[in-house]
């Protein structure tokens, strides 16, 4: 069902695209910074033992996640019955009131509840602004638009890393709590999309998460689009947050940090964003701009875990950067999933998509865990990746092409 009217469009690099864009600037910030002052602020708090952080990071990575899998629910809901615009700043409080308070913690148990809050904060902004920015420009610019999005907010990572090292674990919180604070003052300007209006005046039922487990073909869809996210988190949440661990069995011949480990690989990121959104406007197909990454991905895992043995640190982090970029297809995996839904349910699928994708890693831990006993940790990762990267490049081939798709259309048959 398509609405009367035409919505309203908005340029490439409106106030609609530059919020979002310093949106996840700031949500990429706070949502990495755990992994770049683990070590140091568990030091901190009393936690030594080199098994001890290893297990208390992953625990409290898995708070984190688990949050924003409650929030990528709640805020994809809210995001399709209350609007974009209040998910996108409403995510942006929350999370921002959380890393200042997590700045204060003095406990395990304080830094985990925080984490969980925060995480809860953190799921809102991405799929609000990526819903907002794909409604809000001509078709033909979308991927432009959530690519600029994406290059802009992946750098947040090299922000927080070199504030951490430079201000301590604690400071850097506060500054990630200030900023999000700093940007709910550009709202001026920014409007509601006009699909979202649209429906709104309609009798159409939107945001009900359970509509899309009654429709065999649209639970196929939404279930295809979690998968597509998965390797991105693998990489990020296993091999780059436990690149001291993984170095030290490689043999690399000097310390090797978790914090300059995630500044390259964020690094990359921002070159990955910007080619594979670009690539999927040159190829007119964002299916298979996703294929070729994947590929990419797949052949840089390998790398990681099989060509670095012995290697002096430089390389390890040159390895990092490359399969940074070889994962930058995060941006376009979110497009993909905003655009295979309707109007009202696009928010839902577009926020809770990019969470439960970076919530895999609560089942990826305990995986990479029970594997890693008769594995070893290079076998259980090698397992893991080649797993995560299949059922990926599977889901991606089987989804329908949506370059140039109108968007402007509800999911029928909700009940």
């Amino acid at each position: 069902m398509s609405a009367p009217a035409s919505p309203k469009t908005t340029g490439l690099f409106s106030a609609i695209v530059i919020v979002a864009s310093l949106g996840y600037f700031v949500d990429i910030y706070d949502l990495i910074l755990f992994s770049i002052v683990r070590v140091d602020s568990l030091n901190e708090l009393g936690i030594t033992a080199k098994d001890a952080v290893t297990n208390q990071g992953l625990y409290l990575i898995n708070m984190q996640m688990g949050g924003m899998l409650l929030g990528g629910v709640l805020w994809g809901i809210l995001g399709d019955k209350r609007g974009r615009l209040s998910v996108l700043f409403g995510s942006i409080l929350l999370y921002s009131l959380a890393n200042l308070a997590n700045g204060f913690v003095q406990t395990i148990d304080q830094y985990a509840w925080l984490r969980l809050i925060a995480g809860i904060g953190l799921a809102g902004e991405l799929g609000a602004g990526i819903t907002l920015v794909a409604e809000t420009l001509p078709k033909e610019k979308r991927g432009y638009g959530t690519m600029i999005v994406a290059t802009v907010g992946v750098s947040g990572a090299m922000l927080a890393y070199w504030v951490g090292a430079r201000f301590g674990w604690r400071n850097a919180y506060f500054v990630g709590g200030g900023l999000g604070l700093a940007l709910l003052a550009l709202r001026v300007g920014v409007y509601e999309s006009g699909m979202f209006e649209q429906t709104k005046k309609s009798d159409v039922e939107r945001g009900n998460f359970l509509a899309l487990f009654t429709n065999r073909r649209r639970l196929a869809r939404y279930a295809k689009c979690l998968l597509i996210g998965v390797p991105l988190w693998f990489v990020v949440g296993i091999l780059i947050t436990l690149a001291p661990e993984f170095s030290t069995a490689m043999g690399i011949t000097g310390p090797v940090t978790a914090g300059l480990g995630v500044f390259w690989c964020y690094f990359g990121l921002v070159f990955g964003d910007f080619a594979s959104g670009t690539l999927s406007q040159v190829l007119r197909s964002r299916n298979r701009a996703l294929q070729l990454f994947l590929v990419f991905c797949g052949v840089m895992v390998g790398v990681y875990l099989f060509a670095v043995h012995g290697a002096s640190p430089t390389v390890f982090y040159a390895v990092c950067f490359v399969l940074g970029i070889s994962v930058g297809f995060w941006a376009l995996f979110v497009t993909v999933a905003a655009e295979q839904f309707g109007t009202n349910l696009r928010a839902t699928v577009a926020t809770t998509a990019p969470n439960f994708a970076r919530g895999s890693v609560v089942l990826l831990v305990p995986l990479f865990q029970a594997l890693r006993g008769p594995l070893g940790l290079i076998g259980s990762a090698a397992l893991l990746g080649a797993g995560s990267l299949l059922i990926a490049f599977w889901a991606v081939s089987s989804l329908p092409e949506s370059f140039g798709k109108d968007l402007d259309y509800v999911e029928q048959d909700e009940a």
